[in-house]
């Protein structure tokens, strides 16, 4: 199945998704790009804040206004050298935590359910975005925000207890 079809059918049906994952056998270089996919895909969906931002706009009257080329090279450093290792040890972690509760998966099939999770998560990641640059910070923007944190641990989970079956 394409990419884009199993993200829709990952709101659906997560664990179906994730075993179709798992079935096509190991491979690092699969769950290395939805990694690093999701961090690319964040980082775009940060622009739009952060040229709200850029542009004076949610500062405290004091401060000063950020250069829009400061706060992307930052956030692109973020999204794709820091979080991608902060993931690979939440993964660990989330297996370490997987065995104690009877967990029979492997560091591997972990990864590939927090690092689809994610990749699953990013529509509503991207609207958020768009909320968060064009909107503002309000009760829409925490709204689906929200809905991201919830939509993804969803995922998540369904699909970590089909990795450590």
């Amino acid at each position: 199945m394409a990419v884009t079809t199993d993200i829709l059918a990952s709101w659906r049906a997560p664990r179906r998704v994730m075993r179709a994952r798992l079935a096509e056998g190991r491979g690092e270089e699969r769950a290395i790009a939805y990694l690093l996919v999701f961090c690319l895909l964040v980082f775009v969906a940060q622009w739009p804040r952060l040229v709200r931002l850029s542009a004076g706009f949610d500062l405290p009257p004091s401060a000063e206004v950020p250069e829009l080329t400061r706060l992307m090279t930052y956030e692109l450093f973020a999204w794709l050298m820091v979080w991608p290792l902060l993931f690979y040890a939440i993964a660990a972690a989330s297996h370490l935590v997987a065995r104690l509760l009877g967990g029979q998966g492997s560091f591997w099939s972990a990864r590939m359910a927090l690092f689809w999770s994610l990749l699953a998560s990013v529509p509503l990641l991207l609207l958020y975005g768009l909320m968060a640059g064009f909107v503002g910070p309000g009760a829409g923007t925490q709204l689906v925000g929200a809905l991201w944190v919830l939509g993804f641990l969803w995922i998540w989970l369904q699909s970590l207890r089909e990795a450590e079956a």
